[in-house]
């Protein structure tokens, strides 16, 4: 039975792709940050569906902030299971707000999660993915990765950077068979909105007068479109997780955009020519596109 480690299953995508996953027939390792306190009901939740409908999912604490708890989390996956097939990094969450008023401090919170955390549990699978000479690591980011938006600055900075990361990450790990995968949301009615801290720099946040109250209207207006009859399901999200799982190894797609794309689908279709001629014609390291030339 194959595996398959999610982070940040507590809520959103991880959740969805826990259930959808296990009910496909893989074996779920859904971890979460505070397991026995802060998120034991959906711990129990996740326990008593997978009880109710025969499926294979156990949950385990980690905290993609702290390099014991990552490694200690996989390890208990190795010792169970001897292997780790599949990674799904969809912990994370978002800052909205003046850019220029979040601190320093911040600025290193936001990334500590959303891409040091990333980086963390890739550490700890991969080693085990190159040498069973396989493997699957997908990375949750948005088309906050790819694009843009104004008042979102750090929490864009973050998911570029996971975006940069996969890219370079593709390349290197395609000689192991070990493939990377980026699965971009966007806009979807998850927990995410309101889950950032305000802006620590008050004096900036006044100094920019009518325009500080932007983010917050970008929010309720993001939330009004949430509950309309337009918005769109996450578990779709959850789906394209899965579908790239499913998918036979060497056929991968090096992102897939998920939900409306704002134009994302035209921009990953044009910059992926130029990316891999970087590599084929430019650097002459034709042989590390052995997976990684399947595109969008």
């Amino acid at each position: 039975m194959k595996n398959v480690v999610i982070t940040g299953s507590s809520s959103g995508f991880g959740y969805l792709a826990s259930l959808t996953l296990a009910r496909k027939g893989y074996k779920v390792w859904a971890t979460m940050r505070n397991s026995e306190s802060k998120n034991l009901e959906k711990k129990q939740e996740l326990l008593h569906i997978a009880k109710e409908e025969n499926l294979h999912i156990a949950v385990i604490d980690m905290d993609v902030n702290s390099d014991t708890s990552v490694t200690a989390a996989i390890q208990t996956v190795v010792d169970v299971d001897g292997k780790v097939d599949h990674l799904v990094n969809n912990a994370g969450y978002m800052f909205v707000g003046i850019t220029e008023a979040y601190s320093i401090q911040q600025a290193k919170d936001q990334f500590e999660t959303n891409f040091f955390g990333i980086l963390r549990t890739t550490k700890a699978v991969a080693p085990h993915m190159r040498n069973q000479k396989e493997g699957l690591i997908i990375n949750v980011t948005s088309l906050a990765g790819r694009l843009s938006f104004p008042y979102f600055g750090i929490y864009c900075a973050s998911k570029h950077a996971v975006e940069a990361y996969s890219q370079a990450l593709r390349y290197e790990l395609a000689p192991f068979g070990v493939e990377v995968s980026v699965v971009e949301p966007g806009p979807f009615g998850t927990n995410l909105l309101f889950t950032g801290p305000k802006e620590a720099d008050q004096q900036v946040f006044e100094a920019y007068g009518d325009y500080k109250e932007t983010p917050y209207a970008m929010l309720k207006n993001f939330e009004g479109f949430y509950e309309s009859e337009n918005a769109l399901d996450p578990q779709l999200v959850a789906d394209d997780i899965t579908k790239l799982i499913e998918a036979k190894h060497g056929t991968r797609t090096e992102r897939i955009v998920s939900g409306i794309d704002y134009g994302l689908k035209e921009l990953n279709e044009k910059v992926a020519p130029i990316q891999h001629a970087l590599i084929k014609d430019a650097l002459q390291m034709e042989h590390l596109l052995k997976v990684a030339h399947h595109s969008n």
